[in-house]
């Protein structure tokens, strides 16, 4: 029997590592995105003259673009070449940016926001499907979405700091203008450095009613959840835009079971494993984003921490976000089943999660929320890097876009779902205490002690349901995702040509 040829070293892209810096780079501007402007958006609201009811428009403009667009960037990455998707995604996010750092009133700022989340939506799942067909050996792999993973979950509280000091020391114009030497250093080293692997594309014709359907499916859907922490859930624009989304969405699967070149083939989303890693991050990501909402509150109002100190105060999350994704998460992955990381990892966020429930106004930093970020970290960190690779491994190349761009909108869903959600508990529960106890406060002092009061219980009782997301998440990646550990095995054609047989993982069943 002939021997199998070994082309593992021969076709591995001498140059994998140094795009990883670049396919990094750009996925920490995307992600830090998200949060570093709500700390400079008190300035930025006063300086152009924003109305209090339109302000949550500068997160939700971008929120909508990208979380709505996301499909249509993971195909057009299949279609045009993820590489060159990827460095226009970075040149327009750029240029968005800079629009956005030269605002001279409301409108400029909301359009900027807008054209930043549609090129984001370009940018991140040309990122990640990059990484997927750039890193096929197991144990290189790991250690790739090791690296990746840490940014995805750490970028939010990143940008909390970098948002704290740009405001505080510069001006809240350079949360915006920090992103442009970001993308144009990752743009440059990108057309470089990065190859990407020939047979690859996807070049069907475009699912033009796939686009449209599914980019107003997901608009209405993340606009609803805005909306209804900032109306109500009673709402009738409110329930309207989910009874739209839930039509559109069932509109728009019916349409790829039957058209010939679908936007989402339905194989993306019908095997088990993708299908639970997409829902046990989604619902994960929920309690992530409230966290990262109630925390930054409580540390500004309660403590009167400066925007610096409360951004400094999440490194500890970050570290452990870190830890938990490039050390324990990359040394187990090739070793352990990928649900033997994920439940576990989320049951320790929970536990983190779980000590924040007993925040009082007078909660010493070290003592409860120092080590209670560390457990969130730790646990995040070592869930979302098997995640990550999950998502997109097996998957077929022509197919690894929209696999991608999947990953990105359970996040961006959950993202909406948590803030919204969770915003509306805490809400509840805050009035609720208020007027069970307003009879007591009867001092100006005494009504201040109150109100602070009353926002620390609405921060805990809503921080008792991201606990309970958590175990959820748990119980899904521990019940849906089956795979065993990754095994080095030989397969025919990785994207390399169609007559190369290159080592990549077998996952074992």
């Amino acid at each position: 029997m002939p021997k199998v040829p070994d082309h593992t070293v021969t076709h591995a892209d001498p140059g994998r590592w140094k795009a990883l810096v670049f396919i990094a780079l750009a996925q920490l501007m995307v992600v830090l995105d998200a949060t570093i402007v709500n700390i400079a958006l008190p300035s930025a609201q006063q300086d152009l003259g924003i109305s209090d009811g339109n302000r949550q428009w500068v997160i939700t403009a971008y929120a909508l673009a990208f979380g709505g667009l996301l499909l249509f960037g993971g195909r057009i990455a299949d279609l045009w070449g993820r590489k060159r998707t990827f460095v226009v995604g970075l040149i327009g996010f750029a240029a968005a940016s800079a629009l956005g750092g030269a605002a001279t009133g409301e409108a400029m700022m909301l359009g900027a926001r807008a054209l930043q989340g549609a090129f984001g939506a370009l940018l991140a799942p040309a990122a990640l499907s990059l990484l997927a067909v750039t890193f096929t050996d197991g144990k290189e792999r790991a250690k790739a979405f090791g690296i990746y993973g840490a940014i995805a979950g750490g970028g939010g509280a990143v940008g909390l700091i970098l948002g704290g000091f740009l405001t505080e020391y510069l001006n809240w114009r350079w949360t915006f203008f920090v992103n442009i030497p970001f993308a144009i250093v990752a743009a440059v080293g990108a057309y470089l450095v990065i190859r990407e692997p020939a047979g690859g594309r996807n070049r069907s014709t475009l699912d033009i009613p796939g686009v449209i359907l599914s980019t107003l499916g997901l608009v209405a859907l993340v606009y609803g959840f805005t909306r209804a922490e900032s109306e109500d859930w009673s709402d009738a624009g409110t329930i309207g835009l989910f009874i739209g989304s839930a039509v559109l969405l069932l509109a728009f699967v019916l349409t790829e079971a039957k058209v010939k070149s679908p936007l989402l083939p339905l194989r993306v989303l019908t095997d088990r494993n993708r299908g639970g890693v997409y829902l046990s991050l989604g619902l994960a990501v929920i309690s992530m984003f409230g966290l990262f909402l109630f925390l930054t509150y409580y540390l500004q109002v309660v403590k009167g921490y400066s925007p610096v100190m409360t951004g400094f105060a999440f490194l500890p999350m970050i570290a452990g976000m870190i830890i938990g994704s490039t050390q324990i998460g990359t040394r187990l992955m090739t070793r352990v089943p990928p649900r033997m990381l994920m439940a576990p990892g989320f049951l320790t966020a929970g536990v983190g999660m779980l000590l924040l429930t007993q925040l009082e106004i007078g909660t010493s930093y070290a003592g409860l929320i120092l080590p209670a970020q560390l457990l969130l970290g730790l646990g995040m960190g070592t869930a979302f890097m098997p995640a990550m690779s999950l998502a997109t491994l097996g998957v077929d190349p022509r197919d690894a876009g929209v696999a991608s761009a999947m990953v990105n909108t359970s996040q961006q869903v959950g993202g909406a779902i948590g803030t919204a959600l969770l915003n509306t508990i805490a809400a509840s529960a805050t009035t609720a205490y208020l007027t069970d106890h307003a009879a007591g406060a009867t001092t100006p002092a005494g009504q201040k002690l109150l109100q602070l009061q009353g926002m620390v219980e609405g921060y805990t009782a809503a921080i008792w349901w991201a606990v309970g997301i958590l175990v959820v998440s748990a119980m899904i990646a521990f019940t849906l995702i089956n795979t065993g550990k990754p095994d080095m095995g030989v397969v025919a054609g990785s994207g390399e040509g169609a007559d190369d047989e290159v080592k990549v993982p077998v996952i074992a069943h």
